[in-house]
């Protein structure tokens, strides 16, 4: 799993603590305050939230148009083990993880319902992921889209993005209500093979929503470029053979 990734989930366990932290009434020693827990199911959504799912994803705008903001970043992120993470499983003595990401910004026009984009790209010694989300103006209900995939870090960034890779994850944020998401689930040892046959429909639209937003961002081209300045994809050049006597 991506620093990113790691670094997000335990981010958001802080801020969970603290909001509870906040917000708990004073209780004695010997009680304990109430705590909720929203576990999402992402493997067999229920009906009502894959309407939701499919409306989100239906307002996003097929043909994107955007102002002249725009934003293009890249870095390098580490995770140290040494350094424990709340709410996060140890990771074994002497080993981190690094990886190498590219984000790229747009705004939209005044006039849209969505306020931004933001494309995210992470490459560390094992997995590749894309993300995207989507930032509504005016959040009444739904806040953010935000759609991801990934794939094996055995190959290059330019041959990942040449392909249309299927999304693996979709997840909306609401205002005042839990998230809904869906996801890809394998089948593992030990568990019964999961029939998401029913849901491909939204993964096929979230997919294809990936394959316009990287030509409307140009992230084919964006991307290599950025992880080549950082020494992604760069071979050393080969010394010169000396001449023969």
């Amino acid at each position: 799993m991506s620093p990113r990734i790691l670094i997000a989930w335990a981010a958001a366990f802080a801020l969970v603590s603290s909001l509870f932290a906040q917000t708990a009434p004073t209780q004695s020693p010997t009680q304990q305050p109430p705590v909720k827990v929203n576990v999402l199911n992402v493997c067999t959504p229920s009906k009502d939230d894959q309407r939701e799912l499919t409306a989100a994803l239906a307002k996003i705008p097929s043909k994107p148009a955007f102002t002249r903001d725009f934003e293009v970043a890249r870095g390098h992120s580490t995770l140290d083990a040494s350094v424990p993470m709340p709410g996060m499983q140890q990771m074994p003595a002497n080993e981190s993880v690094a990886s190498d990401w590219v984000r790229i910004r747009r705004e939209f026009p005044g006039s849209a319902s969505f306020a931004n984009v933001q494309y995210s790209f992470s490459t560390d010694a094992h997995t590749m992921i894309e993300t995207l989300v989507l930032r509504v103006r005016d959040p009444k209900d739904l806040m953010q889209v935000s759609i991801d995939d990934s794939a094996s870090a055995v190959t290059t960034a330019a041959a990942m993005l040449s392909t249309d890779t299927p999304v693996t994850r979709i997840r909306l944020e609401r205002f005042g209500k839990s998230s809904i998401a869906i996801a890809r689930c394998p089948a593992e040892e030990g568990r019964a093979t999961v029939d998401q046959s029913a849901y491909e429909p939204i993964f096929r639209s979230a997919t294809a929503i990936m394959t316009r937003y990287r030509d409307a961002l140009e992230v084919r081209k964006t991307v290599p470029q950025e992880l080549n300045r950082m020494g992604q994809g760069v071979r050393p050049k080969a010394q010169a053979s000396k001449p023969k006597p």
